[in-house]
């Protein structure tokens, strides 16, 4: 009995998902090309494996004569005899070929044959056990680490590849770490055989987290719309429910934020930011930004851009660092952000009104036409000397507040004004 090969079909059974019958017929395939190599290839040459002993038997197919001319395919009487002495001239006779008679070369054909046909089997079992199961999450080990920092993973039966690109940079594994990630494609590779390709940096990893913890997302009472995602650091997704009683980012977040909680733990501490959905790309801006406050918006549906202006303080918040979460910003309501600090855009504003001023138009000698502008505050400014447009459009924010006792916020929506009516 050929305990080892035995020890090989229960292992490649057990470990791998292959049928014996498989690897038998593997082998058989490589011991005929390595017989074919040794002899001829028109040899008519035959070989079998017993699947529970594991023993071997590799023939070749003569006819006995009296005069051999084609070795490969004849043998003598005399010769025959030996084997079976009851066989006469005419007769075919299967003679035994010894593996120890097997040349370099045939050794290598049949260990090429042989490997082929093994890595052409474990590509049937990944497609039929893993191509179903694109965007699940699944556990595995980790159990070593190939070309760098790209980890093999084992998944039982088969060992996925997770890339260095498909986690985040502030992740670190050991092996016999266990991983929880997401199954993002089954390819097949050029020597033949295929690779399971997980991720924890995608997207649709932190989607398929909520799934598994919402059960509003599960039976689509909540979807999620939209998520992008800088992994490690940042997410954001907006979502929107199909039941008037539910609150969509209520739901997502959990009592006292249970459930937001276990997927942040996941992700190793990564930010979270859970948004209201909105058709409407201004008021999915204001969502996003809120609680912080957009002072000036303008929309050029022509070339996706949305500019907007906020208070100075609030500026980094929305930049984010290294520009993240502007850039997070721009992809979920899908224009391009550009952001002003309000001192800049106030600053530009003060220069456009300079060169106003500075215009030989009549008009702005006439005392200037501010609609909505409360009365009292009109009779002060121009008790004050600003009884026309040029002069209202020279003097600063400051001294228009002082003058017609009003808040700076209402002073530079007069010279909003008296700059649009230039206009």
């Amino acid at each position: 009995m050929n305990k080892d090969l035995v020890a090989i079909f229960e292992h490649m059974e057990r470990e791998k998902g292959i049928k014996r019958e498989i690897v038998i017929q593997a082998i058989e395939s490589a011991l005929l090309a390595a017989a074919r190599k040794t002899i001829r290839e028109d040899a008519n040459i035959s070989a079998t494996i017993n699947s529970r002993t594991g023993d071997i038997e590799v023939s070749c197919e003569k006819e006995i004569v009296e005069d051999v001319e084609f070795p490969a395919k004849e043998i003598s009487l005399a010769v025959a005899q030996e084997l079976d002495p009851d066989c006469e001239v005419g007769q075919y006779l299967d003679v035994p070929i010894k593996l120890a008679n097997f040349g370099r070369i045939a050794a290598q054909t049949a260990r090429q044959v042989i490997s082929q046909s093994i890595r052409g089997a474990e590509r049937d079992v990944i497609h039929e056990e893993f191509r179903h199961r694109v965007n699940e999450l699944i556990s595995g080990v980790v159990k070593r680490f190939v070309r760098g920092a790209n980890l093999m993973v084992d998944l039982g039966k088969v060992e996925a590849i997770l890339p260095m690109r498909n986690y985040p940079k502030t992740e670190s594994y050991q092996i016999g770490n266990r991983v929880f990630a997401l199954l993002l494609e089954v390819h097949d590779l050029d020597n033949g055989g295929a690779e399971v390709v997980l991720t924890r940096s995608h997207p649709e990893f932190v989607k398929q987290l909520f799934i598994q913890e919402v059960p509003e997302l599960e039976d689509q009472t909540v979807t999620i719309v939209n998520i992008v995602r800088d992994a490690g650091y940042r997410t954001k997704l907006t979502v929107e429910s199909n039941n008037p009683k539910v609150d969509p980012v209520g739901a997502c977040v959990g009592v006292r934020g249970s459930r937001v909680k276990n997927i942040i733990r996941e992700l190793n501490n990564e930010k979270i930011d859970i948004i209201p959905y909105s058709p409407d790309p201004v008021t999915l801006l204001q969502n996003i930004l809120s609680p912080l406050e957009i002072r000036k918006i303008a929309v050029n549906e022509e070339e996706k851009v949305i500019a907007i202006v906020i208070e100075d303080a609030d500026f980094p918040a929305v930049i984010g660092k290294r520009g993240m979460n502007a850039r997070l910003t721009s992809e979920l309501v899908g224009y391009e952000l550009e952001v002003q600090r309000m001192s800049e855009y106030n600053k530009a504003l003060e220069i456009q009104r300079m060169q106003l001023a500075e215009s030989d138009d009549p008009a702005l000698d006439l005392p200037p036409k501010l609609e909505g502008v409360n009365k009292l505050v009109i009779q002060a400014l121009e008790q004050a000397g600003y009884d026309t447009l040029k002069k209202l459009l020279l003097a600063t924010v400051d001294e228009i507040a002082e003058a017609g006792h009003i808040s700076i916020e209402i002073a530079y929506t007069i010279l909003d004004q008296a700059s649009n009516s230039k206009k």
